[in-house]
C-alpha cells in the first residue's frame, strides 16, 4: 500500500500550503524523498528474506500483488490533474510554482516505475496500462526501449542506459535521454517494418502511449492556461530525471563479458546493482532486488529474491540519487564498491569504463595493482 500512498504524496504539500498559507511546505515531498526517505532506509535496515520457492507460485498469482500496479495507474494522472489545478488557481510566485512542478515531476516519476512493472507482464490488460500510466510523465517510448533494448544490451558498452565508471551522472543524461529515445523508435519501427506497416500507423505502440499524453497536457494547457507549459515542462523533466537517476546507479560500471563466438555472457545477478532496503521497495514495487529482475525478467515484483554476493547499495534508491548528484562523492564511495566486488576482485578490464576516463583508470587501477603485488613480495 505504501507505493499506493506515495503516489499521491503532492497532496501533502497542497494541503500543507492549503491550512498554513506558507509556500514553503510545497517542498514537504521533497524533504520526504530526499531526507525522510534515506532515513527511514537506514533505520529500518534490510529485508534480505526470500520467499519459499513452493509458494512462488500461488505469490504470483495473487491477485491482492497484480492489482496494486494496476490501481497506482489513476493515483498518478490524479496527482499531475491536482497539482495542475493547484498551479493555475493559486497566486504562487515563480519558486512556489517550481516547487510543486518539481515535486509532482518527481513524484510522477514513479509513474515509470509502475509502467516497468506492468509493461513486463504478458497480459493484454497491464500492457496497456503500462502505456497509459506512462503518458503520464510524457515517456510513452519507456516499455519499448526498455524491454526490447536495454534487457538486451544491459551492462554492455552499447546500452545507453548502462552507465559506466568514470561518467558522471550529468554526462550519462547526455547519451540516456535520447540514447533511449532513439533505440525505441528504431526497435518498434523494425517491427512495424517486419509487419509490412508504417512505423507511423496507430498501430505503433509509441505513438498510443504519446496520443494519451498529448490529450493530457493540451487539456491542461486549454483548463488552466498558458502557464501550464511552463508546468509540463519542468515536471516531465523531473520525471524523466528520476528513471534517468535509476538507470545511473542501476548498472553503473558492471560488464557482462564478451565469449569466444563475440556475443555477450547471458545476464547474471552480478550485473546490477542491489538493495534490499525495505522502505524504499515498499514505494518502488521491490524494483531495488535490481539483480533478479534482470537475470529473470519475467518474475513479478513480490517474489523477487536476494542473492548473496551481488553489487550492493550502501542506501535505497533516494539516498543514492543525491549522492549521485555530487560526482566527485560518487566517484569516491562506489569505485572502490565496485572494483572489491567478486567478480571484479580489482581486475580494471572487467568494468564498464567511460572511453574518456578509460586511460586514467586504467592507470590509477593497473598502478595500485602493482604496488600491492611489490608490498606483498616485499613482506614475503
Amino acid at each position: 500500500m505504501a507505493s499506493l500512498a506515495y503516489t499521491l504524496i503532492p497532496f501533502l504539500g497542497i494541503g500543507a500550503h492549503s491550512l498554513f498559507n506558507e509556500q514553503a511546505w510545497l517542498a514537504a515531498p521533497l524533504i520526504v524523498a530526499y531526507v525522510i526517505g534515506p532515513i527511514l532506509d537506514w533505520w529500518l535496515g534490510e529485508d534480505k528474506n526470500n520467499p519459499p520457492e513452493e509458494i512462488v507460485p500461488l505469490l504470483e498469482a495473487d491477485p491482492y500483488y497484480r492489482l496494486l500496479p494496476m490501481l497506482t495507474v489513476p493515483l498518478h494522472f490524479i496527482s499531475l490533474i491536482g497539482s495542475a489545478y493547484w498551479a493555475g488557481t493559486q497566486e504562487l510566485s515563480w519558486w512556489g510554482f517550481s516547487l510543486l512542478a518539481i515535486s509532482v515531476g518527481i513524484t510522477n516519476g514513479l509513474g515509470i516505475n509502475t509502467g516497468h512493472e506492468l509493461g513486463h507482464k504478458k497480459t493484454k490488460l497491464e500492457r496497456n496500462l503500462a502505456k497509459i500510466v506512462l503518458a503520464v510523465p510524457a515517456y510513452g517510448h519507456f516499455s519499448i526501449e526498455h524491454n526490447r533494448g536495454h534487457h538486451r544490451d544491459v551492462a554492455t558498452p552499447e546500452d545507453p542506459a548502462s552507465s559506466r565508471m568514470g561518467e558522471s551522472i550529468y554526462k550519462f543524461a547526455r547519451r540516456e535521454i535520447p540514447g533511449a529515445f532513439l533505440r525505441a523508435w528504431a526497435v518498434e519501427g523494425e517491427r512495424l517494418s517486419r509487419k509490412g506497416v508504417s512505423v507511423w500507423s496507430w498501430k505503433n505502440e509509441i505513438l498510443q502511449s504519446y496520443a494519451v499524453t498529448f490529450a493530457l497536457q493540451i487539456s491542461l494547457v486549454l483548463a488552466f492556461g498558458r502557464m501550464m507549459i511552463p508546468f509540463l515542462a519542468i515536471h516531465n523533466f523531473l520525471a524523466w530525471w528520476q528513471l534517468t537517476s535509476a538507470n545511473y546507479i542501476e548498472h553503473y560500471g558492471l560488464l557482462r563479458q564478451k565469449q569466444p563466438n563475440g556475443r555477450y555472457e547471458r545476464c547474471q545477478p552480478c550485473h546490477s546493482w542491489n538493495s534490499n532496503h525495505k522502505y524504499t521497495n515498499l514505494v518502488l514495487f521491490h524494483l531495488e532486488r535490481h539483480s533478479d529482475h534482470h537475470a529473470f525478467p519475467t518474475r513479478r515484483y513480490q517474489s523477487l529474491r536476494n542473492f548473496k554476493d551481488v553489487p550492493r547499495l550502501p542506501n535505497g534508491y533516494n539516498g543514492m540519487f543525491p549522492l549521485a548528484y555530487i560526482p566527485p562523492l560518487w566517484f569516491k564511495v562506489m569505485d572502490q564498491r565496485l572494483m572489491a566486488l567478486p567478480h571484479i576482485d580489482g581486475d580494471i578490464t572487467r568494468v564498464n569504463i567511460d572511453p574518456d576516463k578509460k586511460e586514467a583508470l586504467y592507470a590509477k587501477y593497473t598502478v595500485s595493482e602493482a604496488n600491492e603485488n611489490v608490498a606483498l613480495t616485499e613482506t614475503a
